[in-house]
Formats: structure tokens, sequence, C-alpha cells
């Protein structure tokens, strides 16, 4: 006992030792700790010593014994505070704390190997600090749906005419059998509701998932000395995040180390200037800003919910239902339908009205229903609500409210699709856009290729090099201080024997690469022995990277430049030879230099070079005052030939859209040696093409042209080498004038200028950065061509889908229309009921819009030129089948209502139900006509799509069930086998009038513009 006490005793002793660094309000916290950690001990040293001496019960202790454990190891620090002092910049405050060192240590994290990172580490963390998560708003619910569906004024009036019908039925028959006409209606528009809201809450809820997925964004972090890629949502506090040009700051936090690191706080402040970020100044860095400009490393203060974007982000629901072009076209389209449906409807309610009380209508045992005044007021009043049920019910039918849902299963299945397909939608629109796509600007690093780069070739003067060990040692130093201190990506080896890991940017790794594995290069050796004063980092526009450093033994002060060869060679003046001997750089050894770079660039290789100048005494002082890197007078150490191998498949995808009618162009920073190169291996440029120089041209050359020259050779170039982001962006508007649909990829933050501008927006999902993916409108998961080809097929499919379920929703709505309205005002009746007339509108609308919207894309999508702009969403070609169907049905069905009754010897109600019957088939059978507008065969590739078939497999057996089972609510009457095989027959023939009709030649000018005078 007194050892465990005396153990007790020396724990309690060292934590009311306390630390002299601590703040005043960090005091009063520690002694508060120490007091519950004190009596909390005592209390347990009790328990123990009277659980040996009683067996008696102890009783209730009279205080709260507190678990403080989880803030044990995080005792030095208080957390709100922190927050609090990076959320308000206050310098002052932060001192207090120790700097950026002393967090670093209070949150138990080395500033350069970061946190342990093991899974019981990161859990405390979690725990103490929070996750980087924030709550979203609720998502909306089914009931939502359903109270959307309910808002439609149809529905509503049908609704009161169902509880009308269904008062005057039960007072006039009973209960038994007075439900059956208003409960029917009831029973119809439920069905009608529930389908719709089914429909549309799970589209949501598809909607919310890519939502999700789009904002895992990848984040690398240092932990345990090792670089490793992470979710966003998977950062805690202590954590050191890599920062690099377009990354999103993936928490709130402070500068730990880095140079020329520029943030873009506009999200945050609405200010456009970019902020510098550095240790003395301005080391605060918060959670959804982006980095312009440099590269560092931060260490994470404050996640989620205690960043200022989290309070900000969950009040804040993304709109996932934003109306696409499409459904903008589609909604005029219905409601123009809908005005033609509303004035039929009138005419039949009129006409309906007239008769009855003119006494030209008779009940069912053949006695006039309006005798004048013998006539009951109950009697009236249910006849008017029969009269508005059959109008309205027109209404229903006539307006297609499918249309809109046919587009949002058609992009929700697309969607999914693509995503297996390596494609993240994020903006609907695109999806419908890249089918009418004319011209596509791809990048060529990583989307061509396969950014797997590696160092094939290097030259030491003019010499190419074999073997490292002739290279001389002072030439060899200097080429490894280059690599070494002039990149952004780093060695990590967890033992001496294990495998070397390398981080950073494609073309970083293969330098590294190369250094370390050929030329033995010694990265933490080099780093120790130099203190660096100023970077340049690497950007697309100036295509180099420089670096100002101190040799740590004799203060020297030295630049090394490293970048794009030919804009290298323009810097330096002399060169290093094999031997390391300096040479002058006059025209004739520029030009053999010049030849050297051309020969690597037509092998396909992406030409580096590095260069060097130590800087004299004399502008030592003025280099460090200025933090300006020299950029004339270097001497030339190398270069290096870096081999990126073109995709396989990336060919046939550029052939499938040069044969679809869509022309792809390659904008690259490469030169024009290595941009011809690579085109002609993918098939964009032909061996032959550029003989008069049009089809390649760099980007200056582009930018230099009068408007007018652009316009004029826009069409012609195939190749833009050498560009910059304005070039691409230049171009785009160009291809826009021209009237071209253009989808454009782009992966660098300077590419979203051109990627918004585009029509559709391609970014890169792997080597990517998080500004060009807010700017995109598709995310290509997997960086490749191909995939951008897909994107392009399954763009088609949406339109072509869309437009098939348009023509078989506009034959239904032309017959439905033309034979309620002519049978209303010649006989008086509406041959189908309010209950048949919503059953066809549930076939049309949603089961109709399934099996039509989810067919998937076939080869002779891409055998059809683009859809431009401004061509009418319904064809001629759509026209002529659409006309065609509706006339066959009218007449047959119109046939049936006059003569139907003689022609088969039957009675007036089995006479309607084998209207009734006849016209949902045709529905059915004309459904496979919708399937190709074009082709003949309209089975090919039936077998592929289970839902059509199993659709309408649903639909025949609940049509069997409407007709034979549900007399009563369906209002029908049982057919014989024969009746059946007439109304096959007759559904069936539309088959061979489909055959034929697509045998008709159609004009190239638009049906309704022969309306126009």
């Amino acid at each position: 006992m007194s050892n465990i006490l005396h153990v007790s005793l020396s724990c309690i002793e060292s934590i009311l030792d306390e630390p002299a660094t601590l703040s005043k309000p960090n005091k009063r916290w520690h002694l508060a700790f120490a007091i519950i950690y004190c009596s909390r001990a005592l209390h347990s040293l009790l328990n123990k010593k009277n659980m040996k001496t009683s067996k008696l019960p102890l009783s209730t202790p009279s205080f709260v014994v507190l678990n403080v454990e989880p803030h044990l190891a995080f005792s030095n620090i208080e957390h709100t505070s922190l927050t609090e002092v990076v959320k308000k910049k206050n310098l002052d405050q932060l001192r207090e704390f120790g700097g950026v060192a002393g967090v670093a240590d209070a949150l138990k994290t080395d500033a350069k190997n970061g946190v342990h990172g093991d899974a019981e580490d990161i859990a405390r963390r979690r725990e103490v600090f929070g996750s980087n998560t924030y709550p979203r708003p609720p998502a909306k619910s089914f009931f939502y749906f359903v109270l959307e569906a309910f808002k439609d004024l149809t529905i509503l009036i049908l609704l009161a005419c169902a509880t009308l019908s269904l008062g005057f039925g039960i007072k006039e028959h009973g209960l038994k059998e007075g439900w059956y006409d208003g409960g029917s209606i009831f029973v119809a528009v439920f069905l009608v509701i529930s389908v719709s809201a089914v429909s549309n809450f799970r589209q949501n809820r598809q909607f919310e998932k890519l939502s999700k997925v789009s904002n895992n964004i990848k984040v690398e972090v240092v932990r345990d000395g090792h670089r490793q890629q992470i979710s966003i949502f998977e950062i805690v506090v202590g954590d050191v995040v890599c920062l690099k040009i377009g990354d999103q700051v993936a928490a709130d936090g402070l500068f730990l180390d880095g140079h020329s690191l520029q943030v873009d706080e506009s999200s945050m402040t609405g200010e456009s200037d970019h902020v510098e970020v550095n240790c003395h100044h301005n080391p605060f860095l918060f959670s959804g800003t982006k980095v312009a400009d440099g590269y560092g490393q931060m260490l994470v203060t404050s996640v989620g919910m205690d960043t200022t974007w989290g309070e900000m982000m969950s009040t804040i629901s993304r709109d996932l239902n934003e109306e696409t072009p499409l459904q903008a076209r589609l909604n005029k389209l219905t409601s123009s339908i809908g005005k033609v449906g509303l004035a039929v409807a009138f005419l039949v309610l009129v006409v309906l009205v007239v008769r009855y009380f003119t006494g030209n209508t008779v009940d069912e045992n053949g006695n006039q229903e309006f005798n004048g005044s013998k006539t009951k007021a109950n009697d009236i009043v249910n006849a008017m609500v029969r009269i508005i049920a059959a109008a309205v019910t027109i209404v229903v039918v006539a307006i297609p409210e499918g249309l809109p849902l046919a587009v949002t299963l058609t992009l929700a299945y697309s969607m999914k699709r693509m995503m297996a397909d390596q494609a993240m939608v994020r903006k609907l629109s695109a999806c419908e856009t890249m089918g009418s796509a004319t011209t596509i600007c791809t990048d060529k690093t990583g989307t061509l290729t396969l950014n797997q780069m590696k160092v094939t070739k290097y030259w030491f003067g003019k010499e190419p090099v074999e073997d490292s060990s002739s290279i001389d040692t002072h030439v060899l130093k200097l080429i490894q201080q280059g690599v070494a201190l002039n990149t952004t990506g780093s060695i990590y080896r967890a033992t001496s024997g294990s495998e070397i890991e390398f981080s950073g940017s494609p073309t970083e790794k293969a330098v590294l690469s190369w250094a370390v594995l050929e030329l033995d290069m010694d990265m933490e050796a080099i780093k120790q022995n130099y203190s660096i004063l100023h970077v340049e980092a690497f950007n697309s526009e100036k295509k180099r990277s420089g670096v100002l450093m101190r040799k740590t033994a004799d203060n020297k002060i030295h630049v090394h430049w490293k970048g794009a060869a030919e804009m290298i060679l323009a810097m330096c003046s002399s060169y290093y030879d094999a031997s390391g001997s300096i040479k002058s750089l006059d025209g004739g050894e520029r030009m053999t230099f010049e030849q050297i770079i051309q020969g690597m660039a037509a092998s396909s290789l992406r030409c580096i070079a590095f260069a060097h100048k130590q800087i004299p005494e004399e502008e030592q002082e003025i280099s460090e005052g200025r933090q300006k890197l020299k950029e004339d007078s270097l001497t030339l150490i190398g270069l290096v030939g870096i081999k990126d191998p073109c995709r396989p498949g990336v060919r046939k995808a550029v052939e499938d859209c040069q044969y679809a009618g869509v022309n792809v162009r390659m904008i690259t920073g490469d030169n024009v040696f290595t941009a011809r190169a690579i085109a002609t291996e993918c098939g964009i440029l032909r061996p032959d093409q550029d003989l008069n120089g049009e089809a390649v041209v760099e980007g200056e050359v582009f930018r230099n042209y009068t408007p007018e020259e652009r316009m004029e050779k826009v069409d012609k170039i195939r190749v833009m080498a050498r560009s910059s982001p304005f070039d691409k962006l230049l171009m785009v508007q160009c291809l826009k004038q021209k009237g071209h649909v253009v989808a454009v990829t782009g992966d660098g933050t300077n590419d979203a200028p051109a990627l918004k501008e585009a029509d559709i927006g391609l970014s890169m999902g792997i080597q990517g950065t998080e500004v060009a993916k807010e700017s995109s409108d598709i995310i290509i998961l997997d960086d490749n061509f191909s995939s951008v080809a897909t994107v392009l097929k399954w763009g088609r499919c949406v339109y072509n889908n869309i437009q098939k379920f348009i023509q078989f929703q506009l034959t239904v709505n032309v017959a439905a229309l033309v034979i309620n309205f002519v049978a209303a005002v010649s006989a008086g009746e509406v041959p189908l009921t309010a209950v048949q007339l919503l059953w066809v509108n549930l076939i049309m609308d949603t089961l109709g819009a399934l099996a039509l919207a989810t067919e998937q894309p076939t080869k002779e999508l891409m055998k059809k030129p683009p859809v431009g702009r401004t061509e009418p969403l319904i064809s001629n070609i759509m026209w002529r089948n659409l006309l065609a169907q509706a006339l066959y049905q009218i007449a047959i069905l119109l046939t049936l209502q006059f003569r139907g009754e003689s022609i088969f010897g039957v009675s007036e109600k089995v006479n309607d139900t084998l209207i009734f019957n006849t016209f949902v088939l045709c529905q059915v059978f004309n459904e496979f006509n919708a399937r190709k507008l074009e082709k003949k065969n309209v089975f090919k590739g039936l077998h592929k799509n289970k839902l059509f078939l199993g659709i309408i497999g649903i639909t025949i057996i609940l049509q069997v069930v409407m007709v034979e089972f549900l007399k009563k609510f369906a209002n029908t009457e049982r057919l014989n086998w024969g009746q059946w095989g007439v109304c096959i027959g007759i559904a069936a023939a539309s088959w061979p009038i489909g055959w034929v009709v697509k045998s008709i030649p159609i004009s190239e000018k638009p049906f309704l513009s022969y309306l126009k005078w």
C-alpha cells in the first residue's frame, strides 16, 4: 500500500509542478486540472483501502468524479483559445503560446515528421479536437416529394372531383356500391403521386451520394516522416499538411515551412487579391481557401465545425436540382402542349355541359338524364362532377408531366453509369451538352499520355551521357544541388534496406528518381549544407522554377534554375562541357543545343534543362534584399529527356471522336517538336497534315495574330504548343464564336478560366488541382482521354433517349386528345374514363420514361454528326414517326367508337373496354418502335436492356388485371380470348407501319419552319 501511495504521490507532485512558460489563463486551467486529478487519485486509494478492510457496501461519494484522461496528452494548450487565435489572426497571442513551434510542441507534433499517425493517436486527437466534418442540412425526406406532387393543380382538381363523386355516389347508391367511381379516381391519383414521389426521391438520393463523392478531396499529409494521401475527412488537429499550387486548404492552421506561398482568400473575404503567407507576418491559413502560388507545409489547429469554413458550409445546402438547358426547353414544350390540352378540355367541358342540359344524354338504363325541373339537384351536381372529372383527366393526359421526369431519370441513370466509366458529373447540364460537342481541346500530359515519366536521356555539354561515372565531379555536384534544392517533391525511405518512395508531380518524381538512383544523390545531406533564401515556384505560364540559396560552409550565394529547355537555354550565356570546363555559348554553340533539344523532342521526349550561377560578392546583399532571382548570364549544366508514353487505346478513342464528327485539338506546354510527335502518335495529326504549317502553332504566334487572322485560322489548328493558359482561353473563345460547342480538358489552377469559358469543362481527377475541379463540369477520374470519348458517347445517349421518349409521349398525347374530343363532340361521351386515362398517364409518364430513359449508348450514336446548338428538339424524323402512329391509332379507335358494337356484336360496355385495351396495347407495341428513331430493326440490343423488358412485362400484367379483375374500379368488362386476340392484332400492326414509315425520305428543313409565314 505504501508503495502505491508513494507512486501516486510522485505522479501528483509531477502534475503540480507548473511549467514557468505558461500564460495566466493556461496556469488557471493547469491548477483546475491538478485539483481534479489529485482528488480522483486520493479517492481511488481510499476505495482500495476500504475494500480490503470492510466488505460492507460503500456509501455514495458526495462529489462527482470527472474523467479528464483524454485531455491529459494535450493539457498544455486550450483548444478554444488556439482556434480563436487563428480565426482572428492574433499574432501577439500566438507568441504567448510560444509561436508556431510552441503550438506544434503542445499538439505533440514533430514539425518535420508530423504526428505518429498510429490508430490510437489519431483516435485520441479526433476525440479531443473533433473530426474534419460538418453536419449537412437534412436531406429532403420522402414526404417532401409527396407534398411537391400534391402541388400540381390538375391533381388537386382531380382530388376535389373524386371527393364530390365519392360523396354523391355513397349518398345515391350506398357505401357498398357508391364508392367505386370516386374511390377509383382516388386510387389512380394516389398511384400517380406515389410513383412520381418515389422516382424523385430516389434521384435526389443519387445526387446526394455524388455530392459526397465530389466533396471527398484527397490531401497530402506527413505522418511519421512519410508523405501520404488521405481523405480530407481523415485530417486531425496536429497533422502536417503539404500545400502546392491549386490545392484547397483542408483545415484552419499555421504556416510551418515553405516558399512564396500565396493564398486566394476570396471564398472567405470576397477580396480577390492574393494574401502572402509566411512565418513572420501572416502564418494563418484558413479552410476553404486556395493556394494561388508557391508551396509549403501547414500545422492543422482546427478541424470541422471549429473552422470558419465549417460553420459556413453547415448552413449551405448544395442545390442538386438545377434546371438544365434541355429541361428548360422541355418545360417550354410541356407548357405549349398543356395550353392545347386545356383548350381541348374546355371545349369538351362546354360540349358535354350543353348536351346534358339540352337533354341529349341518357343514363345506363337509356333514360334521359336531364328533365328540366323534374331532375333532382343531387343528380345535376353528380353529372357536373362527372363531366368536370372527364375534362380534367383530358388535361392530365394532355400535359406531358413525364418529360421533365424523363430528363431527370435519364440524367440520373447516365450519371450513375458514367461514374462506373470513370467520369463524375458535377453539373447535370454537362451530360446533355456533351452530346452536342463539336470539338474537344485536350491536354497532353496524363490525358493522352500515361503520366508515368522516366528520364531516358541526359546530356552534359554537347555529348549524351550513358554512364554517370564519366561526369565531372563538380558538374555532378551542381546537378545534384539543382535537383535536391529546386524541387517540390520529396524522398522517403522507412529503413536503410527498404525501397525508396518518391512523391511530387510526375516530372519531379522522374527527375528525383533519376538523380537518386543513377547519380547517387543524397538529398538530406545537400539540404543540411544549404539554406534556402528565396524560391520562385513553377507554374504553367513561366514554365520554370528557381531557387536562391546560401552555402553554409562559405556563405556564398548560388542560384539554380530548372525548366523548359529552350527557355532555360535563352537565359544562359555559357555552358559546362563534359569535363567540367565553362565554355561560352555563342551563336553556333546555341544552335547546336537547340538541335539537341529538337532531336529529343522529335523522339516524344519532354526536355528539361538545368542552369546555375554563383552570385558575385558585390551583388550578394542586393540579391538577399530584393529576393529576386538572377535570370540572365547563367551557365547551362545539362539537359534531361523525359519519356511519357502514350496511353494504350488513346489512338482509337481519338479516331472514334473524329469519326463522330468531333475534332480533337491538343493544347500543350511542350515544345513544337514534342507536341507534333505525340499528336501524330495519338492520331490527332496525320503524318502529312502539317505541310503548310497551319495545323501546328505555338501559343505566342496564335496570341499575336489579329482577331481576324485568329478567326480565319482557328478551324485548321490541330496542335498548339508552348501554350499558356491565356492561349487556351483565347482558343476556346474563338471556337465558340465560330459556333462550335467546345469541351476542354484541364488540370492546373491556371486552366480554370478556360474550363469555365468552355461549354463543357473536363478536369482531371488524379493530377487536377482543386481549383480546376471546381471550375469544371465533369471530372475524369482516371485522367484518360478514352474516358472523355466515353463521356461524349453518354452525352449523345442522353439526348437520344429523351428524343425517343418525346416521340413516344407525343404519340399518346395526340391520339388521346383527338379521340376524346371527337367522341365528346359527336356522341356526347368520353370513351376513356378518368381512371383509364390516369392509368395510361402512368404507363406513359413513369414506366415509359423508365423504359426508354435507361437505354445504353450504342455504336450507331458515334456514327452521326454532332447535334448543333440550334437544332430543334423534335426532329423531322420524330414528326414522321409520331404522326404516322398517332393517325393509325386515331383511325382504329374512332372506328371502334362508332362501329365497334356492330362490327363485333358486343354491348356498349364491352366496346368501351375494347377501345381502352387496344389503346393501351398500342402504346406497349409503340414503345418498341420508339427504341430506334431511324433504324428499322427495333429489336436490336433488346436483350441487353433487362429493365425495358421488365417494364413491358409489368405493364401487360397490370393491364390484364385492370381488364379482367378490376371491373368496377376500371369500369371495364371481361374480354374473351378472341377479343384479346383482336386487340393484340390491331396493336401489333404498329410494328409493320413503323417499318414502312421509316422508309419515307424526309427533308432536312425543320418541320415547324413550314408553319411560319
